[in-house]
Protein backbone atom coordinates (compact mmCIF):
# COMPACT_ATOMS: atom_id res chain seq x y z
CA UNK A 1 0.00 0.00 0.00
CA UNK A 2 1.17 3.38 -0.88
CA UNK A 3 1.99 5.45 2.33
CA UNK A 4 -0.44 8.62 3.52
CA UNK A 5 0.60 12.00 2.41
CA UNK A 6 -0.34 15.41 3.66
CA UNK A 7 -1.36 18.27 1.06
CA UNK A 8 1.85 20.23 -0.24
CA UNK A 9 2.52 23.82 2.07
CA UNK A 10 1.29 21.79 4.51
CA UNK A 11 2.92 20.46 8.23
CA UNK A 12 2.90 18.00 10.70
CA UNK A 13 4.44 19.06 14.22
CA UNK A 14 5.31 16.82 16.53
CA UNK A 15 5.23 16.75 20.35
CA UNK A 16 8.51 18.84 20.88
CA UNK A 17 7.87 21.04 18.06
CA UNK A 18 4.00 22.04 19.39
CA UNK A 19 5.96 22.57 22.76
CA UNK A 20 8.12 25.10 21.12
CA UNK A 21 5.18 26.48 19.52
CA UNK A 22 2.70 26.53 22.26
CA UNK A 23 5.87 28.52 24.11
CA UNK A 24 6.18 31.27 21.66
CA UNK A 25 2.24 31.62 21.44
CA UNK A 26 1.68 31.97 24.85
CA UNK A 27 4.33 34.64 25.67
CA UNK A 28 2.63 36.18 23.06
CA UNK A 29 -0.58 35.91 24.21
CA UNK A 30 0.63 36.72 28.28
CA UNK A 31 2.37 40.39 26.99
CA UNK A 32 -1.36 40.95 25.00
CA UNK A 33 -3.10 40.39 28.47
CA UNK A 34 -0.76 42.84 29.64
CA UNK A 35 -1.22 45.79 27.76
CA UNK A 36 -5.20 44.92 27.66
CA UNK A 37 -6.10 43.64 24.78
CA UNK A 38 -8.26 40.76 24.77
CA UNK A 39 -8.88 37.86 22.36
CA UNK A 40 -10.89 36.86 19.40
CA UNK A 41 -11.74 33.69 17.01
CA UNK A 42 -13.08 34.16 13.55
CA UNK A 43 -14.37 30.81 11.53
CA UNK A 44 -11.96 29.24 9.36
CA UNK A 45 -14.25 29.64 6.41
CA UNK A 46 -15.87 33.01 5.65
CA UNK A 47 -18.47 33.71 3.03
CA UNK A 48 -16.40 34.48 -0.54
CA UNK A 49 -18.10 37.84 -0.74
CA UNK A 50 -16.72 38.39 2.38
CA UNK A 51 -13.27 37.82 0.88
CA UNK A 52 -12.72 38.62 -2.90
CA UNK A 53 -11.61 41.92 -4.25
CA UNK A 54 -10.02 42.72 -0.40
CA UNK A 55 -6.10 41.72 -1.71
CA UNK A 56 -6.11 43.01 -5.29
CA UNK A 57 -6.38 40.00 -8.05
CA UNK A 58 -3.54 38.40 -6.85
CA UNK A 59 -4.60 37.58 -3.51
CA UNK A 60 -8.01 36.33 -5.54
CA UNK A 61 -6.45 33.73 -6.61
CA UNK A 62 -4.84 32.64 -4.09
CA UNK A 63 -8.01 32.17 -2.06
CA UNK A 64 -9.19 28.34 -1.23
CA UNK A 65 -12.45 28.17 -2.22
CA UNK A 66 -14.93 25.44 -0.72
CA UNK A 67 -17.16 23.60 -3.10
CA UNK A 68 -21.06 23.83 -2.11
CA UNK A 69 -22.33 20.63 -0.47
CA UNK A 70 -25.53 18.90 -1.71
CA UNK A 71 -25.80 19.30 -5.90
CA UNK A 72 -24.48 21.98 -6.95
CA UNK A 73 -25.12 21.38 -10.55
CA UNK A 74 -28.85 22.14 -10.05
CA UNK A 75 -28.43 25.63 -10.42
CA UNK A 76 -25.97 25.55 -13.94
CA UNK A 77 -27.07 25.47 -17.45
CA UNK A 78 -25.45 23.03 -19.93
CA UNK A 79 -24.03 26.16 -21.48
CA UNK A 80 -22.54 27.25 -18.53
CA UNK A 81 -21.08 23.75 -17.45
CA UNK A 82 -19.46 23.34 -20.95
CA UNK A 83 -18.38 26.59 -20.76
CA UNK A 84 -15.05 25.04 -18.54
CA UNK A 85 -14.79 28.31 -17.76
CA UNK A 86 -12.86 27.60 -14.38
CA UNK A 87 -13.23 31.02 -12.24
CA UNK A 88 -16.97 31.20 -13.64
CA UNK A 89 -17.64 27.98 -12.41
CA UNK A 90 -16.17 28.45 -9.07
CA UNK A 91 -18.43 30.91 -8.50
CA UNK A 92 -21.01 29.66 -9.17
CA UNK A 93 -21.16 26.38 -7.06
CA UNK A 94 -18.57 27.93 -4.27
CA UNK A 95 -19.72 30.36 -1.67
CA UNK A 96 -17.18 29.86 1.10
CA UNK A 97 -13.51 29.64 1.04
CA UNK A 98 -10.84 29.57 3.99
CA UNK A 99 -9.71 32.78 5.36
CA UNK A 100 -6.36 34.29 3.37
CA UNK A 101 -5.66 37.51 6.72
CA UNK A 102 -7.00 37.73 10.11
CA UNK A 103 -7.54 41.49 8.93
CA UNK A 104 -10.45 41.24 6.53
CA UNK A 105 -12.25 38.62 8.94
CA UNK A 106 -11.39 41.20 11.59
CA UNK A 107 -12.80 44.13 9.70
CA UNK A 108 -16.24 42.14 8.88
CA UNK A 109 -16.28 41.04 12.88
CA UNK A 110 -16.33 45.04 14.11
CA UNK A 111 -18.76 45.91 11.37
CA UNK A 112 -21.07 42.94 12.71
CA UNK A 113 -20.97 43.36 16.34
CA UNK A 114 -20.25 47.20 16.33
CA UNK A 115 -23.03 47.65 18.67
CA UNK A 116 -21.67 44.82 21.53
CA UNK A 117 -18.18 46.70 21.12
CA UNK A 118 -17.00 49.53 23.31
CA UNK A 119 -14.13 51.69 20.99
CA UNK A 120 -11.30 51.73 21.21
CA UNK A 121 -11.58 47.99 20.58
CA UNK A 122 -8.03 46.28 21.37
CA UNK A 123 -8.24 42.60 19.75
CA UNK A 124 -5.76 39.85 19.53
CA UNK A 125 -5.71 36.29 17.00
CA UNK A 126 -4.05 33.40 17.06
CA UNK A 127 -4.93 31.32 14.37
CA UNK A 128 -4.32 29.77 11.18
CA UNK A 129 -4.47 31.12 7.31
CA UNK A 130 -4.37 29.33 3.90
CA UNK A 131 -3.05 30.40 1.21
CA UNK A 132 -3.18 28.53 -2.75
CA UNK A 133 0.29 29.85 -3.12
CA UNK A 134 3.10 27.96 -4.66
CA UNK A 135 5.05 26.06 -1.79
CA UNK A 136 8.42 27.05 -1.56
CA UNK A 137 10.94 27.22 1.70
CA UNK A 138 9.72 29.31 4.86
CA UNK A 139 6.47 29.48 2.47
CA UNK A 140 3.34 27.71 3.35
CA UNK A 141 0.13 27.01 2.69
CA UNK A 142 -1.13 26.93 6.05
CA UNK A 143 0.61 28.99 8.62
CA UNK A 144 -0.45 30.88 11.41
CA UNK A 145 -0.60 34.55 12.25
CA UNK A 146 -0.69 35.92 16.04
CA UNK A 147 -2.30 39.87 15.00
CA UNK A 148 -2.96 42.90 17.59
CA UNK A 149 -4.69 45.81 16.92
CA UNK A 150 -6.12 48.12 18.23
CA UNK A 151 -9.34 50.25 16.11
CA UNK A 152 -11.48 53.23 16.78
CA UNK A 153 -8.23 55.46 18.22
CA UNK A 154 -6.23 57.82 16.23
CA UNK A 155 -3.97 58.23 19.23
CA UNK A 156 -0.04 58.12 18.69
CA UNK A 157 -0.07 56.55 22.17
CA UNK A 158 -1.21 53.07 20.41
CA UNK A 159 1.66 52.94 18.26
CA UNK A 160 3.82 53.76 21.49
CA UNK A 161 2.42 51.11 22.92
CA UNK A 162 2.77 48.32 19.96
CA UNK A 163 6.45 48.91 19.79
CA UNK A 164 6.71 48.18 23.48
CA UNK A 165 4.85 44.93 23.13
CA UNK A 166 7.04 44.04 20.14
CA UNK A 167 10.44 44.83 22.76
CA UNK A 168 8.81 42.85 25.49
CA UNK A 169 7.72 39.90 23.38
CA UNK A 170 11.73 39.55 21.74
CA UNK A 171 13.03 40.34 25.50
CA UNK A 172 11.46 37.43 26.58
CA UNK A 173 12.39 35.13 24.37
CA UNK A 174 15.35 35.98 24.49
CA UNK A 175 16.26 37.85 20.47
CA UNK A 176 17.76 40.68 20.07
CA UNK A 177 16.04 42.54 17.38
CA UNK A 178 15.73 46.12 15.53
CA UNK A 179 12.57 47.57 14.98
CA UNK A 180 12.67 49.75 11.75
CA UNK A 181 9.70 52.65 11.39
CA UNK A 182 8.83 54.91 9.04
CA UNK A 183 5.72 56.40 7.64
CA UNK A 184 3.46 56.38 4.58
CA UNK A 185 3.10 60.35 4.95
CA UNK A 186 7.26 61.05 4.90
CA UNK A 187 6.91 58.60 1.60
CA UNK A 188 4.14 60.44 -0.29
CA UNK A 189 5.85 63.76 1.18
CA UNK A 190 9.13 62.60 -0.85
CA UNK A 191 7.14 61.72 -3.97
CA UNK A 192 5.18 64.84 -3.66
CA UNK A 193 8.55 67.18 -3.72
CA UNK A 194 10.44 65.51 -6.49
CA UNK A 195 7.24 66.59 -8.59
CA UNK A 196 6.35 62.53 -9.25
CA UNK A 197 3.70 61.60 -6.48
CA UNK A 198 1.95 59.18 -8.85
CA UNK A 199 5.20 56.76 -8.69
CA UNK A 200 5.47 56.48 -5.19
CA UNK A 201 5.48 52.94 -5.66
CA UNK A 202 8.10 52.94 -8.22
CA UNK A 203 9.95 54.85 -5.97
CA UNK A 204 9.62 53.07 -2.36
CA UNK A 205 9.99 49.17 -4.36
CA UNK A 206 13.24 50.81 -5.49
CA UNK A 207 14.41 52.44 -2.47
CA UNK A 208 14.06 49.38 -0.80
CA UNK A 209 16.54 46.85 -2.56
CA UNK A 210 19.48 49.46 -1.15
CA UNK A 211 20.84 47.22 1.18
CA UNK A 212 20.71 44.42 -1.75
CA UNK A 213 21.84 46.26 -4.42
CA UNK A 214 23.44 49.46 -3.85
CA UNK A 215 23.00 52.74 -4.70
CA UNK A 216 24.17 53.17 -9.03
CA UNK A 217 21.73 50.32 -9.31
CA UNK A 218 18.89 51.72 -7.02
CA UNK A 219 18.92 54.56 -9.13
CA UNK A 220 19.39 52.75 -12.88
CA UNK A 221 16.13 51.15 -11.83
CA UNK A 222 14.63 54.38 -10.81
CA UNK A 223 15.58 55.67 -14.01
CA UNK A 224 13.66 52.54 -16.24
CA UNK A 225 10.80 53.42 -14.29
CA UNK A 226 10.61 57.33 -15.95
CA UNK A 227 11.43 58.97 -13.00
CA UNK A 228 13.38 62.11 -14.35
CA UNK A 229 17.40 62.76 -13.44
CA UNK A 230 16.49 65.81 -11.46
CA UNK A 231 14.32 63.70 -9.32
CA UNK A 232 16.58 61.52 -8.52
CA UNK A 233 19.16 63.91 -7.98
CA UNK A 234 16.67 65.65 -5.58
CA UNK A 235 16.21 61.73 -4.07
CA UNK A 236 20.06 60.85 -2.61
CA UNK A 237 20.11 63.37 0.48
CA UNK A 238 16.89 60.94 1.62
CA UNK A 239 18.23 57.55 0.16
CA UNK A 240 21.26 58.33 1.73
CA UNK A 241 19.97 59.71 5.25
CA UNK A 242 22.30 58.42 7.98
CA UNK A 243 22.62 59.65 11.88
CA UNK A 244 20.91 59.50 14.67
CA UNK A 245 17.01 59.34 14.75
CA UNK A 246 17.11 62.54 15.69
CA UNK A 247 19.59 64.03 13.03
CA UNK A 248 17.77 61.96 10.30
CA UNK A 249 14.37 63.77 11.63
CA UNK A 250 16.13 66.94 11.48
CA UNK A 251 17.11 66.71 7.91
CA UNK A 252 13.89 65.61 6.53
CA UNK A 253 12.32 68.71 8.12
CA UNK A 254 14.02 70.86 5.72
CA UNK A 255 14.24 68.54 2.66
CA UNK A 256 10.06 68.19 3.24
CA UNK A 257 9.55 71.66 4.31
CA UNK A 258 7.62 72.20 1.41
CA UNK A 259 4.96 68.73 1.73
CA UNK A 260 2.35 69.41 4.53
CA UNK A 261 2.16 65.68 4.34
CA UNK A 262 5.49 65.13 4.80
CA UNK A 263 5.88 66.96 7.64
CA UNK A 264 2.78 65.65 9.33
CA UNK A 265 4.84 62.19 8.58
CA UNK A 266 7.84 63.66 10.30
CA UNK A 267 6.00 64.58 13.12
CA UNK A 268 4.24 61.59 13.68
CA UNK A 269 7.61 59.66 13.88
CA UNK A 270 9.16 62.16 15.88
CA UNK A 271 6.34 61.82 18.68
CA UNK A 272 6.78 57.81 18.13
CA UNK A 273 10.11 57.70 18.73
CA UNK A 274 10.53 60.45 21.09
CA UNK A 275 8.10 58.68 23.29
CA UNK A 276 10.07 55.18 23.19
CA UNK A 277 13.04 56.52 24.22
CA UNK A 278 11.28 57.87 27.74
CA UNK A 279 10.71 54.21 28.12
CA UNK A 280 13.67 52.18 28.31
CA UNK A 281 12.79 50.01 25.24
CA UNK A 282 15.89 46.95 25.16
CA UNK A 283 15.71 46.90 21.23
CA UNK A 284 17.32 48.75 18.82
CA UNK A 285 14.51 51.32 17.15
CA UNK A 286 15.59 52.92 13.99
CA UNK A 287 13.76 55.03 11.17
CA UNK A 288 14.04 53.76 8.22
CA UNK A 289 12.93 55.65 4.96
CA UNK A 290 13.91 52.44 2.59
CA UNK A 291 10.92 50.19 4.76
CA UNK A 292 7.63 50.51 2.53
CA UNK A 293 5.57 47.59 3.60
CA UNK A 294 2.18 46.45 1.32
CA UNK A 295 1.68 50.68 0.43
CA UNK A 296 -1.55 50.71 -0.78
CA UNK A 297 -3.12 49.21 2.60
CA UNK A 298 -1.32 51.80 5.29
CA UNK A 299 -2.13 55.51 6.00
CA UNK A 300 0.33 56.20 8.40
CA UNK A 301 3.65 54.71 10.79
CA UNK A 302 4.74 51.39 9.63
CA UNK A 303 6.82 48.82 11.29
CA UNK A 304 9.09 46.01 10.54
CA UNK A 305 11.21 44.03 13.21
CA UNK A 306 14.30 42.16 11.83
CA UNK A 307 16.71 39.21 14.14
CA UNK A 308 20.20 40.90 14.37
CA UNK A 309 21.95 37.28 15.05
CA UNK A 310 19.72 35.41 12.25
CA UNK A 311 19.77 35.42 8.23
CA UNK A 312 15.72 35.62 7.80
CA UNK A 313 12.95 37.92 6.67
CA UNK A 314 10.94 40.10 8.99
CA UNK A 315 9.76 38.49 11.53
CA UNK A 316 6.95 41.46 12.31
CA UNK A 317 5.58 44.05 10.63
CA UNK A 318 2.14 46.27 10.96
CA UNK A 319 1.26 49.64 10.30
CA UNK A 320 -1.48 52.28 10.86
CA UNK A 321 -4.58 52.04 8.54
CA UNK A 322 -7.35 54.91 8.12
CA UNK A 323 -10.38 53.01 6.68
CA UNK A 324 -10.14 48.97 7.80
CA UNK A 325 -14.07 48.91 7.88
CA UNK A 326 -15.12 51.27 4.77
CA UNK A 327 -15.18 47.83 2.45
CA UNK A 328 -17.52 46.81 4.65
CA UNK A 329 -19.97 50.01 4.22
CA UNK A 330 -18.52 51.32 8.11
CA UNK A 331 -16.40 54.44 7.23
CA UNK A 332 -14.01 56.57 9.32
CA UNK A 333 -13.13 53.88 11.74
CA UNK A 334 -9.11 54.04 11.71
CA UNK A 335 -6.72 51.11 13.22
CA UNK A 336 -3.49 50.24 14.16
CA UNK A 337 -1.75 47.11 14.28
CA UNK A 338 0.89 44.39 14.28
CA UNK A 339 1.46 40.83 13.05
CA UNK A 340 3.73 38.56 15.04
CA UNK A 341 5.14 36.06 12.34
CA UNK A 342 5.16 32.59 14.43
CA UNK A 343 6.35 30.05 12.08
CA UNK A 344 9.89 32.73 11.45
CA UNK A 345 10.02 33.26 15.33
CA UNK A 346 10.26 29.63 15.47
CA UNK A 347 12.79 29.26 12.78
CA UNK A 348 14.98 32.19 14.63
CA UNK A 349 14.37 30.39 17.81
CA UNK A 350 15.58 26.76 16.83
CA UNK A 351 18.48 28.32 15.17
CA UNK A 352 19.84 29.99 18.12
CA UNK A 353 18.12 27.65 20.59
CA UNK A 354 16.65 29.30 23.16
CA UNK A 355 13.86 27.06 24.29
CA UNK A 356 14.59 26.83 27.79
CA UNK A 357 14.03 23.57 29.09
CA UNK A 358 10.99 23.69 30.92
CA UNK A 359 9.27 25.13 27.76
CA UNK A 360 9.31 21.53 26.00
CA UNK A 361 7.06 20.32 28.86
CA UNK A 362 7.18 16.81 29.02
CA UNK A 363 7.08 14.03 31.53
CA UNK A 364 9.00 14.56 34.52
CA UNK A 365 8.53 11.33 36.62
CA UNK A 366 7.72 7.59 35.31
CA UNK A 367 7.20 4.54 37.67
CA UNK A 368 8.27 1.12 36.05
CA UNK A 369 5.40 -1.69 35.88
CA UNK A 370 6.34 -4.99 37.40
CA UNK A 371 3.16 -6.35 37.27
CA UNK A 372 -0.55 -5.77 39.29
CA UNK A 373 0.62 -5.63 42.94
CA UNK A 374 3.38 -2.95 42.20
CA UNK A 375 1.02 -1.04 39.46
CA UNK A 376 -1.65 -0.42 42.33
CA UNK A 377 0.85 0.36 44.96
CA UNK A 378 1.94 3.08 42.44
CA UNK A 379 -1.18 4.43 41.78
CA UNK A 380 -1.94 6.48 44.49
CA UNK A 381 1.61 7.47 45.03
CA UNK A 382 1.28 8.88 41.19
CA UNK A 383 -1.89 11.06 42.23
CA UNK A 384 -0.03 12.59 44.76
CA UNK A 385 2.68 13.43 42.38
CA UNK A 386 0.26 14.91 39.71
CA UNK A 387 -1.24 16.50 42.84
CA UNK A 388 2.11 18.59 43.29
CA UNK A 389 2.19 19.73 39.59
CA UNK A 390 4.00 17.11 38.48
CA UNK A 391 3.80 15.56 34.90
CA UNK A 392 4.00 12.25 35.45
CA UNK A 393 3.19 8.43 34.09
CA UNK A 394 2.67 4.53 34.78
CA UNK A 395 4.16 2.23 32.35
CA UNK A 396 0.67 0.88 31.22
CA UNK A 397 2.23 -2.69 30.62
CA UNK A 398 4.26 -5.07 33.03
CA UNK A 399 6.78 -4.90 29.98
CA UNK A 400 10.73 -5.64 30.48
CA UNK A 401 12.80 -3.46 32.22
CA UNK A 402 15.17 -2.92 29.30
CA UNK A 403 11.70 -1.75 26.77
CA UNK A 404 10.32 0.04 29.95
CA UNK A 405 13.77 2.38 30.40
CA UNK A 406 14.38 2.63 26.46
CA UNK A 407 10.41 4.17 26.54
CA UNK A 408 11.83 6.38 29.60
CA UNK A 409 14.71 7.53 27.66
CA UNK A 410 12.94 8.40 24.82
CA UNK A 411 10.52 10.49 25.59
CA UNK A 412 13.71 11.97 27.93
CA UNK A 413 12.14 11.48 31.16
CA UNK A 414 14.44 12.49 34.08
CA UNK A 415 13.58 10.98 36.80
CA UNK A 416 12.14 6.81 36.92
CA UNK A 417 10.25 5.67 40.06
CA UNK A 418 11.20 2.01 40.49
CA UNK A 419 8.78 -0.44 43.08
CA UNK A 420 9.28 -3.68 43.55
CA UNK A 421 8.69 -6.08 46.77
CA UNK A 422 11.55 -4.53 49.15
CA UNK A 423 10.06 -0.59 48.21
CA UNK A 424 6.72 -2.01 48.87
CA UNK A 425 7.60 -3.23 52.37
CA UNK A 426 9.04 -0.45 53.16
CA UNK A 427 6.49 1.85 51.80
CA UNK A 428 9.20 4.10 49.55
CA UNK A 429 10.25 4.02 46.15
CA UNK A 430 13.70 3.90 44.95
CA UNK A 431 13.93 7.11 42.76
CA UNK A 432 16.40 7.02 39.89
CA UNK A 433 17.63 10.26 38.31
CA UNK A 434 18.32 9.27 34.73
CA UNK A 435 21.04 12.04 34.10
CA UNK A 436 23.39 10.57 36.42
CA UNK A 437 21.81 7.25 37.18
CA UNK A 438 22.13 8.08 41.08
CA UNK A 439 19.34 6.36 43.24
CA UNK A 440 18.40 6.80 46.33
CA UNK A 441 15.51 5.21 47.93
CA UNK A 442 12.73 7.74 49.06
CA UNK A 443 9.18 8.01 50.46
CA UNK A 444 6.65 10.22 48.27
CA UNK A 445 7.39 13.85 50.39
CA UNK A 446 11.47 13.14 49.29
CA UNK A 447 10.32 12.12 45.89
CA UNK A 448 8.23 15.36 45.33
CA UNK A 449 10.74 17.34 46.52
CA UNK A 450 13.49 15.57 44.57
CA UNK A 451 11.72 15.79 41.20
CA UNK A 452 10.20 19.27 41.44
CA UNK A 453 14.23 20.69 42.85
Amino acid sequence: MAKPGIPKGTRDFSPVEMAKRNYIFNTIREVFHLYGFEQIETPAMENLSTLMGKYGDEGDKLLFKIQNSGDYFSGLTDEELLSRNAAKLASKFCEKGLRYDLTVPFARYVVMHRDELSFPFKRYQIQPVWRADRPQKGRYREFYQCDADVVGSNSLLNEVELMQMVDNVFTRLGVRVSIKINNRKILSGIAEIIGEAEKIVDITVAIDKLDKIGLDNVNAELASKEIPEEAIAKLQPIILLSGTNVEKLNTLKTILAESEIGLKGVEESEFILSSLSNLNVKSDVELDLTLARGLNYYTGAIFEVKALDVQIGSITGGGRYDNLTGVFGMAGISGVGISFGADRIFDVLNQLDLYPKEAVNGTQLMFVNFGEKEAAYCLPLLAKAREANIRAELYPDSAKMKKQMGYANDKKIPFVGIVGENEMDEGKVMLKNMETGEQQLVDIAQLIEAVTQ
